[in-house]
């Protein structure tokens, strides 16, 4: 039994349809369900004034313009459409992402495979063995959260935030993994680095590099992969 969507107003030009209280399987199908609805709506030119709409965890967010689209005929029609309960699940694009595991590149590696009684290389082959799902887009522009770490290799965040956490670093925390887009601070343990680039804003049409239901997989490669060409 699922539970009812809670439609909940965001200001005066965006509304929150809230799918549950928890991120399960479940509530995560039925947010990409809705926002596959959403786009074949506005491919279809039947959202006039819908500006964007934000996927996330447990719910999504849909800005609009109110003096297009008035609040009360698009509350109707958001209530009507969440409560089709459409679920939509690996829908998204595959990607495979290279990433080097050795050495400065994944500094908390040795830490998080002493804690979990592995070896480096079982955590290595547990992590390239995960097709992560892209759960939403936050933090920075372009920054993933990736569901799926297995529980073998749940870890906590790091007490202390790094005050830099140098852009393409692969992270792991709680049964989450990520990947950071940007030189920021972090408090995700790392374990890896990648050379690919998440976000370019000269690219209109999708800026971040995922979206929301992609799934994606970690390959192995040597330091030669991060050299700049």
């Amino acid at each position: 039994m699922h539970p009812q969507p809670r439609l909940l107003a965001l200001g005066d030009a965006a509304f929150t349809v809230e799918f549950g209280p928890q991120l399960t399987p479940d509530t995560q199908a039925r947010v990409l369900g809705l926002a596959a609805g959403l786009a074949e709506l506005q491919a279809a030119g039947a959202l006039p004034g819908v500006i964007e709409w934000v996927p996330t965890f447990r719910s999504v967010t849909v800005h609009f313009d109110p003096d297009r689209c008035p609040p009360r005929h698009l509350a109707a029609r958001l209530q009507a459409l969440a409560g089709e309960g459409r679920q939509a699940t690996g829908s998204g694009r595959e990607w495979t992402i290279p990433v080097c595991f050795e050495g400065e590149f994944a500094p908390d590696l040795e830490a998080v495979a002493s804690a979990r009684g592995l070896s480096r290389e079982a955590v290595v082959a547990q992590l390239t063995a995960t097709e992560f799902t892209v759960c939403m887009l936050g933090f920075l522009p372009g920054f993933p959260y990736l569901g799926g770490l297995p529980a073998s290799l749940e870890m906590p965040r790091l007490a202390t935030p790094r005050p830099r956490v140098p852009a393409g670093s692969v992270a792991i925390a709680g049964r989450m993994g990520a990947i950071y887009p940007w030189d920021s601070p972090g408090g995700w343990r790392l374990v890896g680095r990648s050379p690919v680039s998440l976000f370019d804003a000269t690219r209109a049409a999708r800026p971040a590099l995922f979206a929301p239901g992609d799934r994606v997989r970690w390959q192995a490669v040597g330091p030669d992969a991060l050299a700049a060409p």
